[in-house]
Formats: structure tokens, sequence, C-alpha cells
């Protein structure tokens, strides 16, 4: 945890930033007088899905397909 005070923080924002972008901290805390009264975290990143389309162009339909559906039918007394 770091404790910075507000006249510090102008000076050095870009290395506060730098350190919650590194992970060397979670939070930090931003003081007026030795009293704590902001803190700076990051902001959640959401990253894309990598499940959707990764599949894409990898796998083709068979033309025999719907005939299976058929076959399974079958096996069930020709109700699905």
């Amino acid at each position: 945890m770091t404790q910075v005070n507000m006249i510090d923080v102008t000076d050095d924002l870009s290395r506060l930033v730098n350190m919650l972008e590194t992970k060397q901290e979670e939070i930090i805390y931003l003081t007026r007088n030795g009293t704590a009264v902001a803190q700076m975290t990051l902001i959640p990143q959401k990253t894309p899905s990598k499940r959707i389309g990764v599949a894409e162009g990898k796998f083709q339909v068979p033309d025999e397909f719907d005939v299976w559906d058929k076959e399974i039918e079958e096996m069930f007394g020709g109700e699905l």
C-alpha cells in the first residue's frame, strides 16, 4: 500500500499509474495532511472471450448430418 501526499501527486502521477499497471501496487491512497482522502486503482479491463469463433473454418458439417438425425430417431422408436 502506497500513500502519497496530494501535493506530490501531480509530479508523480505517471509513476503512480505505472505502479498500478505493473501490479507493484493494487491501491494507492492519496492523502491530505496525513489523512487518506482518495484512492487510485486500475479500471478493470474486460477481455473478450476467446471462445467464440475459435474453431471457425476447422469443422465442416458432413452432408449426411441430417440422415443421422433420422437414424437416431428410429433408435428411439420414431420419436425424438
